[in-house]
């Protein structure tokens, strides 16, 4: 069974429609993705853990999002002064 639902969530997840933990920081600037998962809830249950360990690493500024995508790099390190648009809601504040 557990390999029936790793097969399915690659299908998903070649196709962009596996669900994925999208967590922005502002120090340090960078985009996190953890996934993929098989359901919204999956990540929603999940993703605690992710900004705790964040949180341990002393980041600051810790917004996220549970969207479906295909991220083609797991962690997005943003230059000094540039401007990316992230969506930043919800904010989690911890």
């Amino acid at each position: 069974m557990k390999e029936l639902k790793e097969i399915l969530i690659s299908l998903l997840n070649l196709l962009g429609w596996a669900w994925w933990v999208e967590i922005a920081t502002d120090n340090p600037r960078c985009t996190y993705y953890f996934g993929p998962f098989l359901s919204k809830n999956e990540a929603e249950t999940a993703k605690n853990g992710y900004i705790e360990d964040l949180e341990q690493e002393s980041a600051q500024g810790i917004s996220f999002a549970i969207k479906r995508c295909k991220p083609s790099a797991l962690t997005v390190y943003e230059e000094p002064g540039e401007m990316g648009s992230r969506g930043k809601s919800p904010a989690y504040s911890g």
